[in-house]
Parts: structure tokens; C-alpha cells; sequence
């Protein structure tokens, strides 16, 4: 949601109010900085923990102090902009750099979803959610949602736009009771700080606490409620509800912003989308696309001594269609791209040998993979998906398995791809336990998030603490707290680092058992970097036809590729 619709005082809001209506957004409104006000002094919204050890990057927020000097001249020479980009949060600062992060827990809401909060109650935790998120995201870490009553250790998923709806279905015919709240509570992790909503009466059965917010009407209209009372650690308040018509609106769902499912329509001749690198093998060749979806972008990158940065040539290649899967195997670039309703090779260098090397070789039926020439527009924008050999065969994860293709083009399943790869419309390489080149630990096997690169393997429960195994068989660990996704596993000699990418702001960093690197030349692109599966590389389109790739451990640029396909 841009501020343009938003009133000046929710200016600041944009980001968290995105998921809802800008009706809705408005009439919350008053509520809303009410309750923030409350929530301020035991949530604050920025309390940066660790050693401080420089500058690491530029951020959208942060104190007049750590402005850009160009900001500032910006507000000397044209004051109206300067303004306008501070509503909007476009001001670039300096953002500190943390030698050790102490590790941060969530702010996990626990909601009383019981007839006592239906109605009034439902509209206090919404606008108690939307604070609580906002201040997650400002420092680093994230919001989830747990119903009372709910078995333990069961959350909400996903962001707000999906989240809420999911909050809003969530009805229970009893009010939570003090054994709810406990078994809750003990499914928590230890750095987590939860906060209960819920109603006056089961906050009064439970002991006293500083993160329990409840409230019950207090003031009516003929058209309904109007005010609400609430309490929070000895305060009580009377806040104003939204009008009866959009809060009737709004419990039915009817003003959530649900997030867009994705599109299914015949293949696109153009893309229109960045180049979107991928490292789909073990090579060392960068693959991207190009401005057409029929375009392959090859560039094989020299091992220089990395001591400055080098400008390399992308090869392109035209296929007669769209490009589906490729990758490098010795000598030669294999692409499969749909022609019709098949999908075809494209063989760069040294041809196939036997019936793979015949007219027809391995071109087998779209609908052999279970999809048809209507595929997902969202493959087609994300990074090409790896192509690799299997003895005679072509190996290619599509739609959440694993498909082997013969040379005479007959299809066979596979397998399932791993947990966490991202099927169906992508795969990441890094997460998949069958492309590992050893035996997984045995806590690894059935753990929610797994990484690995080279001998090297990690795994964690919570996407936050990982623990690491080593190819000499050491054990490490390494946690951080940003809303932030690991993108890949590199090693600086025998040390290991998780290489990831902040959510929001593409703030890239390598994080070590001993300390953080932001690697900001690689930071703020539009897609998550790629990183090679096996070498401390990272590729990261920075801006539309421009690609750097370098070391994911010092963050010193090794290649400039720029081209205008």
C-alpha cells in the first residue's frame, strides 16, 4: 500500500498495512496508535543487541545521526522531496554492523479465539497483531500466531496476507482456559516473548504478567459497539472501534488483502523480468535468462585470484522456446525448453553420444511430467531449474519430483524432491538431500530446513539456529535474528558460514559461528543472490541487466556482467 492513501499519521504503517483494505487501514486508524502507544514501553520497536563493529550497509530507517550525507543535501537543496521520501521511508542510512548478535527469539502471539472475544475482542487482536508485527519486523525478527487450545507448538503461517485470514477462520466454542495458556507457553523456545490476548475474565485466572493485553466492550450504539476497554499491566484505556459497517466487513474478511495466487496461462515469448542467476551444477558456469523467456544466458566464470574485478562476456543462446531447466555437465550446456506440448534438448558443445545424439533424443511429452503446455507464468521468473546427468539419462526436478528422462524420451518418476526445496514452480539445489554427497546425520533426516555444500551439512528446526557438521566431522553452530532466509553454505577454509537474505530490503550477509559479514555489493537486488553449490561464490543482480559475482565469504567482487539481452 502506498502512503498516497493512507492519512499522514499512518504514513509510517504502509509496510504492515499492506495486507489490509485502504478503508480498512484508515478506520483502524485511531485504534491502532492507541494501542501502539500502550504496546511501546514493554515492545520497543528497535533494541539492537551485540558488539558493535562498524557499518554494514545501508537501511531504510534509523536515526538522523546515521543519514546519508546526501540525504541532507537533499533537504538543504529540494526540502519537499527530502519530506516526502521521510513519509514514505525512502531515506537511506547508515545501518550498524554486529560483531556477535546475540541470538533474538520471536514475539509470539497467543490469541484467545473463545465467544467472550468475538466481535469487538476479534477487531483488538487484529489491531494488536498489526502492532505486534510492525515492531517484529523492526527488530529483525518475526511474528507468529498461536490459537489457544490448539495442540502445542502449532503456528500461523506465513506473512500477514496470509496469516490473517488464517487468524480470522480461527474459532473455538470455549474461552482458553490457564491449562491452554501453560501448554502453550511451554511449546515456546526459550528467547521467545509471547504476548496473550484474550478477555478480562480468563486474564484474571492467570498470574499477573506484562505481555497480556484484554479487552471487552465498553460503550455501545444502536449499530453496535463503539468503545473498548483494555487492560495491559495495570493500564486500562478506552480505545475507539472502527464504524459498525467496514468492522462487520472486516470480521467477515471481506477487507484482507489476500496474497495473489500464482498465475496459469500458455508460456510467454518475453519474461519481462530481471536475468535471475542460477548455479544449477557443480561448474562453474552462471546461467541466466534473458529478456526473452527464449533466451539463455551462459557465462563461464575464469578462476582468477580475485584480486580485482574482472568484466566477463555472457554467451547467449536462442532456443525455439521457452527455456525450462539447463545446466553444465563437462563439456557440454544442456537445456530443455517446451515446444508445444513437449520438451525439447538444446545441446551446446560436444553432441550426445547414441540414441541421446539421434533426431528426437530425449525430447519427451509435457504431460509425462503431469503438467501440460499451461504452465505456471511463475516458473518462468524464477532462476532456471538445474538439468543434471544420471549415467545415460537427464535428471529434472519439475513440479515436486524428480523426473528421469532416457534418451529415447520415455519419463519415469523419481522421487519426491527434498522438504524445503521450494516446489513446485522452483527448487533450491542447496536444500535438496539427494543431491548431498555423503549420509545425513541422523537429526538432519527428518528436520524442517536443510543445507548443504560440498561435505558439509546443516539442518535446523526453526530456520533461525542451525547446526552444522563439518567434513572432518566438527560440530558448529550458528543462529541469527533476522526475518531472513539462508540462500546457501559457503566455507572460508574450514570454517563454515551461512550465507542469508533478509525478507524485505535484500540485506545479504554471511553468518559465522563467530561473527556476521554484510555483504552489501550484493545486498538490495530484487530476487534473492545465487550461490554455487560447492565454492565460496555469489551472484546477486543488483540492478536489471547488471550481475556481480564474487566471494561469499569477504564480499570482494571478482566478475561484472552487464548485457543488454
Amino acid at each position: 500500500m502506498t502512503t498516497a492513501r493512507l492519512p499522514a499519521a499512518l504514513a509510517p504503517w504502509a509496510a504492515t498495512l499492506s495486507a489490509l483494505t485502504p478503508e480498512l487501514a484508515t478506520a483502524l486508524g485511531p485504534l491502532l496508535r492507541r494501542l501502539d502507544a500502550l504496546v511501546g514501553d514493554r515492545e520497543p520497536v528497535a533494541d539492537r543487541l551485540g558488539e558493535p563493529d562498524g557499518l554494514g550497509g545501508l537501511a531504510r530507517s534509523g536515526r538522523p545521526d546515521q543519514l546519508l550525507p546526501t540525504e541532507w543535501l537533499l533537504a538543504d537543496a529540494y526540502p519537499d522531496e527530502f519530506l516526502r521520501r521521510f513519509v514514505d521511508g525512502e531515506l537511506l542510512h547508515f545501518a550498524p554492523e554486529l560483531r556477535t548478535p546475540t541470538a533474538r527469539g520471536r514475539i509470539v502471539a497467543l490469541v484467545d479465539a473463545g465467544p467472550r472475544q468475538a466481535g469487538a475482542g476479534r477487531l483488538v487482536q487484529l489491531a494488536a497483531l498489526l502492532v505486534l508485527h510492525r515492531r517484529a519486523a523492526a527488530r529483525g525478527t518475526e511474528l507468529v500466531v498461536g490459537v489457544l487450545g490448539d495442540p502445542a507448538g502449532r503456528w500461523l503461517p506465513g506473512d500477514l496476507a496470509e496469516l490473517l485470514p488464517a487468524w480470522l477462520a480461527a474459532r473455538r466454542r470455549a474461552d482458553a482456559t490457564p491449562e491452554d495458556v501453560r501448554t502453550a507457553e511451554e511449546a515456546l523456545d526459550a528467547d521467545d516473548r509471547a504476548w496473550l490476548l484474550t478477555s478480562p475474565r480468563p486474564a484474571g485466572q492467570l498470574p499477573a504478567r506484562a505481555h497480556m493485553l484484554a479487552s471487552e466492550p465498553s460503550r455501545w450504539s444502536a449499530a453496535g459497539a463503539t468503545h473498548v476497554t483494555v487492560q495491559l499491566a495495570g493500564t486500562v484505556a478506552e480505545l475507539p472501534l472502527p464504524a459498525a459497517e467496514i468492522a462487520v466487513r472486516a470480521l467477515r474478511g471481506a477487507e484482507f488483502r489476500r496474497a495473489a495466487a500464482a498465475a496459469v496461462v500458455g508460456l510467454p515469448a518475453e519474461t519481462g523480468g530481471g536475468a535471475r542467476p542460477a548455479f544449477t551444477t557443480t561448474a562453474r558456469t552462471l546461467l541466466a535468462r534473458g529478456r526473452r523467456a527464449t533466451t539463455l544466458l551462459a557465462v563461464n566464470l575464469p578462476s582468477g585470484d580475485g584480486s580485482h574485478a574482472d568484466p566477463v562476456r555472457a554467451r547467449r543462446h536462442e532456443l525455439p522456446g521457452p527455456v525450462v531447466a539447463a545446466g553444465r555437465t563437462g563439456r557440454r550446456l544442456i537445456a530443455l525448453y517446451a515446444a508445444g506440448d513437449r520438451l525439447v534438448p538444446y545441446v551446446s558443445g560436444r553432441p550426445f553420444s547414441g540414441r541421446g545424439g539421434e533426431p528426437g533424443g530425449f525430447t519427451a511429452d509435457l504431460a509425462a511430467f503431469g503438467v501440460d503446455r499451461a504452465l505456471s507464468t511463475e516458473l518462468l521468473t524464477r532462476p532456471v531449474l538445474p538439468l543434471l546427468r544420471g549415467g545415460d539419462d537427464l535428471l529434472l526436478p519439475l513440479a515436486g519430483r524428480w523426473w528421469r528422462i532416457t534418451p529415447d524420451g520415455t519419463v519415469t518418476d523419481d522421487g519426491a524432491v527434498g522438504r524445503g526445496t521450494g516446489a513446485p514452480s522452483h527448487f533450491d539445489r542447496f536444500r535438496e538431500p539427494r543431491l548431498y554427497g555423503g549420509h545425513l546425520p541422523p537429526e538432519a533426516v527428518d528436520a524442517r530446513h536443510l543445507v548443504h555444500s560440498g561435505a558439509t551439512v546443516g539442518w535446523s528446526e526453526d530456520g533461525r539456529t542451525w547446526e552444522l557438521r563439518t567434513a572432518s566431522g566438527a560440530r558448529e553452530r550458528i543462529s541469527f535474528r533476522e526475518n531472513a532466509d539462508v540462500v546457501g553454505l559457503v566455507h572460508h577454509g574450514t570454517v563454515p558460514a551461512l550465507v542469508t537474505c533478509t525478507r524485505s530490503g535484500r540485506l545479504v550477509r554471511a553468518v559465522r559461528p563467530d561473527g556476521v559479514r554484510t555483504l552489501s555489493r550484493f545486498s538490495g537486488g530484487t530476487t534473492p543472490p545465487a550461490v554455487h553449490p560447492t565454492l565460496p561464490l555469489i551472484a546477486a543482480e543488483t540492478r536489471p541487466g547488471r550481475i556481480v559475482v564474487g566471494d561469499a565469504q569477504t564480499g570482494r567482487i571478482h566478475h561484472l556482467i552487464g548485457s543488454d539481452e
